[in-house]
């Protein structure tokens, strides 16, 4: 077969990296990354792209399992004391950063306590200019990390905070060494250190990014020293389509999600692989932490909302039950989703409860609800401007013809993004489409759009939804440590908060992911994050004829 210039040329930086020995291509795993990296610095890993890479590159204090279980990490015990005021966090003695020029003859060294002080501290500064600062405002103000020997950590709350531990397993709380940014400074974005189970090799922006085996990595799987691959190849096609045909001609091992441009190619109508390509690769799929809604601005200190029809939460609860939201996953989405008929928090995570159906397809309820409003005869109503973007124009459309059918005229607006994202912040928005996707795995992480301290700008509540009862329940709940209990207490919140509206859930978003038969060990997540440590590649694996 003949070989490529790329493949000589990975070939070649594998072997060179840092003592390992020249390896085969057929163990590096390949995808591509159609949103471009603009740093490896985990400081500033805010988007997939970014999480995906670092996520190889660096480690914490705990980590995730595919059920977003928070498990050990570096640290192998962890207790929590003084009614939820304090965690003290035991670290592992086995752990090393990756070798390095930062370091004396270049030799990683092993990973202590104040390694996690500094990095913390590192985020927590507003020099640092990290999107993930926000993780520790729960934190004291006064010496929130602490070390009092080499092996413990101590962290120091401003007030109890339950779901704190699984913010610890975000890619803003990896460990990184002071020598590192003493050395490379601004450029450590581009000359990564960290400690997990891949170091980096190799990066051309836009081109490629190559990351390498840590031989000297902490974890191992069934008595085998982790990672499996020898490495990762990373490629930045923006071309979808393009990556998608590198997919087919096995020149990918993955690609994840599904694009309007080979949708249909790939995909039988109700969500299915399509058959022709069973003998080549598989499907993986489960819910995804992505909520699609509309959200409504409910605030009634603005004249704009007070004037609007959506004032009345009969008119909101209309619009809910206007449109059939299992059709529209079907013909829309190729039944990629699940119908958001649940409340906001989604499938996969903890508190998701199916034993209610807030909001399903019934036009007859949705003409009743207007006419209890005060709109009586159909068209009537004044029209309602809904702003989206452009990729969601379709789903627009679509409600909008759907709701015309019980008297509501709707008109579309489509903006780009960055103005949606600019409106809807200032609360300038009375009707928008939106999305959430968790950041960690927590309920919380939902049902904080709706407390009222968190009106934006200051927080994520868009919608300026206010209940008093609601405000009372959450604070409740980030009192209780027991999750059984702190679960029902969610439950009480998102049953009064769907009663009043603020939001029309459109459907719970779902992972796909396809990947070659000959990988292992890849699975999937409800956070999509993308774990490699424990895949590997069948070397017998023999590929079938390829047609594109």
């Amino acid at each position: 077969m003949r070989t490529t210039f790329l493949s000589i040329l990975l070939l070649f930086l594998i072997s060179c990296s840092r003592g390992f020995e020249p390896v085969d291509e057929s163990n590096v795993f390949r995808y591509n990354e159609a949103a471009n990296i603009s740093s490896l610095d985990p400081a500033f890993a805010r988007d997939q792209a970014t999480i995906w890479a670092t996520h190889q590159l660096f480690t914490g204090l705990v980590q995730l399992n595919d059920r977003l279980e928070v498990l050990p990490c570096i640290a192998y015990a962890w207790e929590i004391a003084e009614e939820g005021m304090q965690y003290r966090f035991f670290l592992r003695q086995d752990v090393r950063f990756h070798d390095d020029p930062c370091f004396p003859e270049g030799e990683g060294r092993r990973v202590t306590a104040s390694d996690f002080v500094f990095s913390f501290n590192r985020i927590k500064d507003p020099a640092t200019a990290s999107a993930g600062a926000w993780v520790f405002n729960y934190t004291a103000a006064e010496q929130p990390f602490l070390a009092p020997n080499d092996s413990t950590l101590v962290i120091r709350m401003a007030k109890p905070f339950p779901p704190f531990p699984g913010l610890l397993s975000m890619p803003y709380c990896s460990v990184i060494p002071r020598e590192a940014l003493d050395h490379y400074g601004a450029d450590f974005r581009e000359h990564p250190v960290g400690t997990g189970p891949f170091e980096f090799g190799y990066w051309k922006e836009g081109v490629k990014l190559v990351l390498t085996r840590n031989a000297a990595y902490f974890e191992r799987e069934g008595g085998k020293q982790l990672p499996f691959l020898d490495a990762v190849s990373i490629t930045f096609l923006a071309d979808k389509q393009a990556s998608f045909l590198q997919f087919v001609q096995g020149k990918l091992d993955f690609i994840s999600g599904i694009d309007p441009s080979y949708k249909d190619e790939l995909l039988t109508r109700d969500g299915e692989l399509n058959p022709k390509y069973s003998d080549r690769f598989r499907m993986i799929s489960q819910p995804y932490l992505n909520t699609e809604y509309l959200g409504i601005l409910v605030d009634t200190s603005s004249e704009k909302v007070r004037k609007s029809p959506l004032h009345s939460n009969l008119v909101r609860a209309a619009i809910n039950y206007a449109f059939d939201r299992s059709k529209m996953i079907l013909y829309l989405r190729n039944n990629i989703g699940t119908p958001g008929i649940y409340g906001m928090i989604p499938p996969g995570m903890p508190g998701f409860d199916t034993s209610h159906v807030y909001f399903d397809y019934q036009p007859e309820r949705a003409r009743q609800l207007l006419q209890q409003a005060g709109y009586s005869a159909i068209y009537e109503m004044p029209a309602i401007t809904l702003v989206s973007t452009p990729d969601y124009l379709d789903i627009c459309k679509y409600i909008q013809h759907q709701v015309a059918e019980i008297g509501i005229t709707l008109e579309i607006e489509v903006s780009p993004p960055a103005a949606v994202r600019e409106m809807k912040a200032l609360a300038r928005l009375p009707f928008f489409r939106a999305s959430w996707i968790a950041d960690y795995p927590d309920a919380e992480n939902y049902l904080a759009l709706f407390y009222s301290p968190n009106f934006s700008p200051r927080g994520p509540n868009y919608t300026h939804y206010s209940n008093a009862e609601f405000d009372r329940l959450f604070e409740e709940a980030m009192t209780i440590r027991d999750e059984s209990a702190r679960l029902t207490a969610y439950r009480q919140m998102e049953h009064i908060m769907m009663k009043d509206a603020p939001v029309v859930v459109l459907y719970y978003d779902q992972v796909l992911r396809f990947v070659w038969n000959n990988v292992h060990g890849l699975g999937g997540n409800p956070m999509n994050l993308l774990t490699l440590k424990r895949v590997y590649k069948d070397p017998n694996w023999k590929s079938p004829n390829r047609r594109i």
